[in-house]
């Protein structure tokens, strides 16, 4: 069996794994070193406590894409990736609320969002098999 294969006691692909969790990551860092822009980004969209919403959230995405990336604590991990991605998707990318002019790049985050929430839930479901 490869690498790239499911593992007989039901880990998901390594390449697989680290592909969504070294994305996720990187976005997580991205936000965690221009914490003021993004915290201004969350301040614009409505966010309460954004100064500390922000940086815990950046922090559970960071923890929750290396522990999958990893396997360890993975349903915790994949729990925290897709309470991240459900609590920021509709409130960061509200696509039906914005102008015409950020409708487009909006909604294309909002689906991107999603597509990584199914993933997550995905990962989430297949811990919880073992």
């Amino acid at each position: 069996m490869s690498e790239t294969d499911v593992a007989d006691n039901g880990t998901p692909s390594r390449f697989g794994r680290l592909l969504f969790a070294g994305g996720l990551a990187i976005l997580a860092i991205r936000n965690l070193t221009d914490l003021e822009g993004r915290i201004a980004y969350a301040d614009a969209k409505g966010v309460p406590s954004a100064d500390r919403l922000v940086p815990a959230a950046s922090g559970l995405l960071l923890g929750g894409s290396l522990g999958i990336g990893t396997w360890k604590f993975p349903k915790l991990s994949a729990g925290s990736v897709a309470a991240f991605l459900a609590g920021v998707t509709p409130v960061m990318h509200d696509f039906w609320a914005v102008d015409s002019e950020s409708r487009d790049a909006e909604l294309t985050s909002f689906l991107q969002n999603l597509t990584l929430l199914g993933a997550a839930i995905v990962f989430f479901r297949r811990a919880s098999e073992n």
